[in-house]
């Protein structure tokens, strides 16, 4: 049998009304008594089926974006299309937040509000995707991937986009280069610190561990890995993305480290602050417009047709020429 609010009710010691508040987030309902119910459903299974589907067409013109914490400038860059694309077909967009430091709540995902869900934040090993398609939700990833699934998803060529970094720095003439991943948690980080090593020592030059640093796709991270890196002078570092690369050009703006005549700084992904004159970033453009509606596609694809063949849509990444590279400055 299903399980009910009632069998929650008994599992917390409180009412079945209670339940029903708590699981709202109405008045009334100390933090405390909303803690012990929300533990019991989960204990349990049990997951509040929401109202506002259509009748007729058992649908509710809502799709879920999962996204990290909109401070960090690549996820706006991503949500504008996304959400401008969805909302052309007539679907409103109800933004649920991983702040990565806690697992995403399950339940506004799957207790019957969203037509279907993007992912925008899934790590390699997350569960989050497994558990959508076991419950039947339709959803999408884009962006990153998850090992181990197979599920409709859109991606940039990460490993294409950190060779041509590689090509296009040695062509300027630098031998001395360092970087600065991305997590190995992400498809995004561990793609690109591959296809960037391999193909460096396809081209005879070695990337020495005390040239390499790690970290989640931050502004610190553009900055701790700086000032670990640099005091061995590279003349060149190729970041994770652009926000690492941000961290990186405002560091050795602070310490007087002149770009590019001292330092080329590339990133990856081409957020709209790249392009900003005071950062005037060297980049790998991944078109989040052809991300975006490529993604949505497959998604709408999928509402209608629950059976239908995976999809994996690849776009080729493209660099962009500024004003942070230039031929390795005289050691």
């Amino acid at each position: 049998m299903p399980i009910t609010s009632l069998d929650v009710a008994r599992r917390a010691g409180v009412s079945q009304p209670t339940v029903s508040r708590a699981l709202r987030d109405q008045r009334g309902v100390s933090a405390s008594t909303r803690w012990r119910v929300r533990q019991a459903a989960r204990e349990l299974g049990y997951v509040p089926i929401q109202s506002g589907r259509a009748l007729s067409t058992q649908t509710t013109g809502r799709v879920g974006i999962v996204s990290a914490e909109l401070s960090n400038p690549f996820y706006p860059a991503l949500i504008e299309p996304l959400h401008d694309t969805l909302a052309d077909l007539g679907y409103r967009t109800i933004l649920v937040t991983d702040r990565g430091d806690a697992p995403i709540e399950l339940e506004p995902l799957i207790d019957g509000s969203l037509d279907g869900v993007i992912l925008t934040t899934s790590e390699r090993s997350s569960s989050l995707p497994n558990e959508l398609e076991r419950r039947g939700v339709p959803f999408v990833l884009i962006n990153r991937q998850a090992d181990e699934i197979e599920a409709d998803c859109c991606v940039a060529d990460n490993y294409a986009g950190s060779r041509d970094v590689a090509d296009f720095l040695v062509r300027l003439g630098h031998t001395r280069i360092g970087a600065i991943y991305g997590p190995d948690s992400t498809s995004t980080g561990h793609e690109r610190a591959i296809g960037f090593r391999q193909r460096l020592g396809q081209l005879g030059v070695s990337l020495e561990d005390h040239l390499i640093h790690e970290g989640p796709f931050t502004e610190k991270t553009g900055v701790d890995g700086f000032t670990a890196i640099y005091p061995h002078r590279p003349t060149a570092i190729f970041c994770g993305n652009d926000v690492i690369a941000l961290g990186v050009r405002n560091a050795a703006e602070a310490t007087g480290v002149r770009v590019p005549a001292e330092l080329t700084i590339v990133g990856f992904d081409d957020i709209p602050m790249a392009a900003w004159k005071v950062f005037d970033l060297t980049t790998m453009r991944t078109d989040l417009n052809d991300l975006a509606s490529n993604a949505v596609r497959l998604l709408v694809a999928r509402m209608g047709d629950p059976e239908r063949p995976f999809d994996r849509v690849v776009l080729t990444p493209q660099l962009v020429l500024r004003g942070t590279h230039a031929p390795p400055y005289p050691q």
